[in-house]
């Protein structure tokens, strides 16, 4: 048993300091251009030789015998409001870690509506077993440390494919990190904390059912996986409006090629 003290919330002086670096390290580097072209860049992948095999570990093995498994005898034997209602509540958790990831971000609406979706959820709908917010308008939007970072110009970093858990990169797995600092997860002991997860992991292995056709007919299903990772978490970061990027190699070569027809 992890001890309570040890998950309690404590924004101590190593960690400010770390974050502090961090932050530093992206104003030097240069933040995010506010262009709406950008240059595109290739994901960071230094360790894809290690990464490709927690990738065939992930996909072949651990997937194919446990985590699809399980999740899909989760889906037909759980009856859907009480799996929904499930779901609901693992998600009100992580309302208070959007509220102040907003803030961190000066997205003071958005601040608001979840601040209010997480006291009417809380209270009126059970601990967020219902989701009476959402009659209200209020829909969820979740907002994660990681895309904190993002938005103040701090690169993904390099990926990372991590055992069981999949896709990550340096700038999420700290994102990760610092919002199960937030009450209440930081206070949640150690096993309702892996029950929350368990959770959470079958709930997104359910989603991506309908999309796993996609990834078994790639050409490399590993870099699919890479790319639409990235995407995503970039997506995320720009509240779904990322800029317009432009691949200059590929500019240049369809240029040349328009040169040439002309001539």
């Amino acid at each position: 048993m992890i001890p309570t003290s040890f998950c309690r919330l404590k924004i101590n002086v190593k960690l400010f300091f770390v974050c502090f670096l961090i932050l530093s390290s992206s104003v030097l580097t240069g933040c995010a251009s506010t262009s709406q072209v950008n240059k595109v860049t290739e994901p960071s992948d230094p360790l894809e030789s290690i990464n490709r095999s927690l990738w065939t570990f992930n996909w072949d093995y651990m997937d194919k015998y446990v985590t699809k498994p399980v999740a899909q005898a989760y889906v037909k034997h759980t009856p859907v409001p009480l799996r929904s209602g499930i779901y609901n509540v693992v998600r009100n958790l992580d309302e208070p870690a959007t509220i102040i990831n907003d803030l961190l971000q000066l997205k003071f609406k958005d601040a608001a509506k979840s601040t209010g979706r997480f006291v009417l959820n809380s209270t009126i709908g059970l601990l967020g077993f219902f989701d009476p917010a959402s009659d209200f308008g209020w829909a969820r939007k979740e907002e994660e440390f990681g895309e904190v970072l993002g938005a103040y110009g701090v690169n993904d970093g390099p990926y990372l494919m991590l055992p069981v858990l999949g896709p990550n990169s340096v700038r999420e797995a700290t994102g990760d990190y610092i919002d199960q600092l937030y009450w209440p997860l930081a206070v949640i002991d150690f096993w309702p904390n892996i029950l929350r997860l368990a959770v959470k992991g079958l709930e997104l292995r359910a989603q991506i059912s309908e999309q796993e056709s996609l990834i078994n007919e790639s050409i490399d299903p590993y870099i699919f996986v890479k790319n639409a990772y990235f995407q995503n978490m970039r997506f995320k970061v720009y509240d779904g409006n990322p800029p317009i990027v432009i691949n200059e190699e590929e500019d240049a070569e369809l240029e040349l090629l328009l040169d040439e027809i002309d001539e």
